[in-house]
């Protein structure tokens, strides 16, 4: 994680960005009379990152997975039992 100069950051911002993008860095601190100002990383691209349904198809939830469970049921319903 390179830190850069404010001056160096916008002579070199294509080469910076290049870099985040190509993941040769995880990200650029960009500083200002030696003092950390921004970041520059990379934009999360959909579907990227954890992702929901990872285990779709792993295993089969039955369809009465509840129908014993009257407790919990009230709890999800809101209703007092």
């Amino acid at each position: 994680m390179p830190t850069v100069n404010m001056h160096e950051a916008k002579s070199n911002l294509s080469k910076l960005v290049e870099a985040v993008e190509t993941g040769a860095e995880s990200e650029v601190i960009i500083a200002r009379h030696g003092r950390p100002i921004a970041r520059l990383v990379p934009v999360r691209r959909p579907g990227e990152g954890q992702r929901i349904g990872v285990a779709k198809g792993a295993f089969v939830v039955p369809d009465s997975i509840d129908s014993t469970h009257v407790e919990i049921e009230a709890l999800f319903l809101g209703r007092d039992e």
